[in-house]
């Protein structure tokens, strides 16, 4: 084992990697509670327009491998893992094959640009608490802080966002929104800074672009109650509409990884609500294991060294 050996671990929600795995995830996300058979088939149903599965944990590893072989090879010593919140690799197993390795520091790295107590927060505070249930060894966890202002995630989302314009034949006269999920309302009020940074990134990628005709909703809206954050991206898509425009790109910002939020909630219910009422649709690609992703993922873990 290399004493020197620095570990990182990749923080992100989780998804279903197989048909079999939606019932317990759903479990997993529900507390505990099993999910009503009603909801179970409602969900099934949405995987099985995608794939089946959510292809969230496998892009995950490979933005760990293609992060340790960038860092490895400026002359780092590096080795890369990922945690999941709500499904395998949890977050204490991906710890425990770190520590196999021989690290005794963790860089921990939330794949939710936007900090919200829901996502970034959950993740730091099981990850220390897999560490403290480690018997008889100290590990050192650092945090990397949040994407939203890293320059090279802003140039990152821009070449996405640049693509997806290019698909349209006057794309200079196409209206973005820029999207990012829905959170109650009450995290807001308790001073977490998502719409806040959320709208922060939308800014400077509009304007990196020199965009003039964009817009920041939420998608994906929880099941509990209360006030979520909005607009949502449909009443954005209806404004736009009676402006005279007619197309819209999506860009999911706050998503870096493709899974059932992009593309079933994204490219099947809002592609078929912009065909509603007569938009011509596209979304912006996600990041996945874009080199510029890498290298700003590579530049928030060396700040922290």
């Amino acid at each position: 084992m290399d004493s020197n050996l620095i570990g990182i671990l990749l923080l992100a929600f989780g998804g279903a990697d197989s048909p079999e795995a939606i019932e317990p995830f759903m479990k997993n996300l529900m507390g505990g509670r099993v999910p009503p058979p009603p909801l179970v088939d409602k969900i099934k149903g949405r995987y099985a327009l995608i794939g089946g599965k959510s292809p969230l944990p496998e892009i995950t590893a490979k933005q760990a491998q293609k992060l340790q072989e960038l860092l490895n090879s400026e002359g780092g010593n590096f080795a890369a893992g990922v945690g999941m919140r709500y499904w395998h690799p949890y977050i204490s197993e991906g710890l425990e094959q770190l520590l196999n390795k021989g690290v005794t520091t963790v860089i921990g790295v939330s794949l939710a640009p936007f900090y919200s107590e829901v996502s970034s927060g959950a993740y730091h505070a099981e990850l220390e608490r897999a560490a403290a249930a480690v018997e008889g060894k100290i590990i050192n966890i650092r945090m990397t802080e949040s994407l939203y202002n890293n320059p090279l995630y802003i140039d990152a989302l821009a070449e996405k966002v640049k693509e997806g314009l290019a698909k349209f034949q006057n794309p200079a006269d196409i209206p973005v929104i820029f999207s990012a999920h829905s959170i109650p309302v009450s995290y807001i009020e308790n001073g977490d800074p998502y719409a806040e940074q959320f709208k922060f990134t939308a800014a400077r990628v509009a304007e990196s672009l020199g965009l003039k005709n964009w817009y920041a909703a939420y998608q994906s809206k929880g099941g509990g109650g209360g006030q979520w954050l909005e607009p949502t991206v449909e009443t954005v898509m209806d404004e736009i509409k009676s402006k005279g425009h007619i197309g819209v790109l999506v860009a999911s910002i706050g998503f870096v990884s493709d899974h059932i939020e992009t593309l079933y909630d994204v490219d099947i219910a809002q592609k078929s609500y912009a065909a509603e009422i007569g938009l011509k649709f596209s979304r912006a690609g996600s990041l996945n294991n874009s080199d510029l992703f890498i290298k700003a993922l590579a530049s928030a873990v060396k700040e922290k060294l």
